[in-house]
């Protein structure tokens, strides 16, 4: 895609696509997203994306100026599905833990997409939303601004960083993935305890933990530290 963006309110076409819908940015984002998930990356081109929308190429560049661009948008649209719903409780550490359980759950169920765009800072409507209120939150928790900015940064961070490596598992080949958690069994299980007295002993828990994502466990640790230096503040207040 070229430079040859047209602002939302210049936009005049309005005539049905072949498949009888009405050509829009969420709908490019949304077709995107599918290909996506059943293409993998190759489905972010010009060509692809008009033929799935039964469009001409050449009008998706009154949406996005090119494919970078309409990648932000798609992971800027999997932080929106991740606040579809969500509401506060007034409880911190209860609404930060939802969040950031909802923000890994939906990047894994887009694995294709989590890979090309977890990493990616949009800067557009649903990300800013969950900075304003991931910030508001620790705020309003009486965490002070400098030390609310830090556990921000910490909490998205773990939350994308799971979710980048959940979703590349996920994303693997069913014969690749696979294979990887027969290592646990074929390796790991027939290590002595002579040479690996650690793995030997924990093992069955081992071999059982690694089945799910590490990430529930790491958001709590996370969160009880924040507690911890939450509670450091309070004689200051």
């Amino acid at each position: 895609m070229s430079e040859r963006v047209v602002p939302e309110g210049s936009r005049q076409r309005r005539r049905p696509t072949k498949q009888g819908a009405v050509l829009s940015e969420q709908l490019i984002v949304e077709t995107a997203l599918r290909l996506v998930a059943q293409h993998g990356a190759d489905a972010l081109s010009v060509r692809r994306l008009g033929a799935a929308l039964g469009a001409d190429p050449s009008a998706l560049y009154r949406y996005f100026r090119n494919t970078d661009a309409l990648l932000l948008a798609i992971a800027d649209e999997l932080i929106g599905r991740a606040q579809d719903g969500w509401t506060a409780t007034g409880n911190w550490r209860t609404d930060l833990r939802s969040m950031g359980l909802r923000i890994h759950a939906i990047y894994v169920a887009h694995p294709q997409a989590a890979v090309l765009g977890a990493y990616r800072t949009t800067g557009r409507p649903h990300e800013t939303r969950a900075v304003e209120r991931i910030l508001g939150i620790l705020r309003s928790a009486g965490f002070p601004d400098a030390l609310a900015v830090r556990i921000y940064h910490a909490f998205v961070d773990q939350a994308l960083a799971f979710a980048a490596q959940d979703a590349a598992a996920k994303a693997l080949p069913p014969a690749a993935r696979e294979g990887d958690e027969q290592v646990w069994q074929s390796v790991y299980g027939r290590l002595s305890p002579d040479t690996h007295p650690n793995i030997a002993a924990t093992f069955p828990l081992l071999a059982a933990d690694m089945r799910e994502s590490g990430y529930p466990f790491a958001l709590d640790l996370t969160l009880g530290a924040a507690a911890a230096l939450l509670s450091q503040e309070a004689p200051r207040a």
